[in-house]
């Protein structure tokens, strides 16, 4: 009797081992349960950024104002009817970046720039 109980603890304890750290136990559930949180993480992530690219091509395919912006945004474009003001802010913040505004102007001489006067 005592040979077959040490027989059973001994496929107990190897059973045991399997459940817990083997090859399909619990410790690589778990691994795979946090690796597929953190892909489903990721792919929202993804799928955010996606839309909003998606949503940039569309206002680039079907409009002028978005090429307008992005042109001024990134290249400094300025039309005809527009005088050009480059503000420095004071505080040293031109070191970073200059910012490049363009105010339509229909007399040059009585140009007003939003915060700077009547």
């Amino acid at each position: 009797m005592r040979i077959l109980t040490v027989v059973f603890a001994i496929m107990l304890a190897t059973l045991q081992y399997h459940l817990w750290l083997g090859d399909g136990g619990f410790t690589e559930l778990w691994r795979l349960n946090d690796a597929v949180a953190m892909q489903l993480d990721q792919n929202r992530q993804l799928e955010i950024r996606n839309r909003t690219l998606e949503a940039e091509v569309r206002d680039l395919k079907t409009g002028d104002a978005a090429i307008e912006e992005r042109a001024r945004s990134d290249l400094g474009m300025v039309g005809p009817d527009e005088t050009f003001f480059q503000v420095i802010e004071p505080d040293g913040s031109y070191r970073r970046g200059l910012k490049k505004t363009a105010y339509r102007c229909l007399d040059k001489d009585k140009c007003l720039i939003p915060g700077f006067g009547q």
